[in-house]
């Protein structure tokens, strides 16, 4: 899987208004600002993000997904830092 690919499966699912991928095809690294991470506890926010991938995480297509979620809030504070 390219990040591409990985990068519009999560955007479909989800409404992001900063989503950042890197990796190996296999093993992922993700940032994601997302207003519907609002009032969400960080498992909340990851079981999100794992839904928006269905079954990908199981078949293997994605082997790992480490990530990093904020709310606009919460990357505006971040990246004013």
């Amino acid at each position: 899987m390219t990040s591409e690919e990985l990068q519009t499966i999560i955007a479909a699912g989800l409404p992001c208004s900063h989503l950042e991928l890197s990796g190996d095809g296999r093993h992922w690294y993700a940032t994601i600002v997302s207003s519907a991470f609002e009032g969400q506890r960080l498992i909340q926010r990851h079981q999100r993000v794992y839904a928006t991938l269905g079954g990908r995480l199981q078949s293997d297509e994605v082997h790992a997904l480490s990530m990093k979620t904020y709310t606009p809030a919460e990357w505006a504070a971040n990246s004013a830092q």
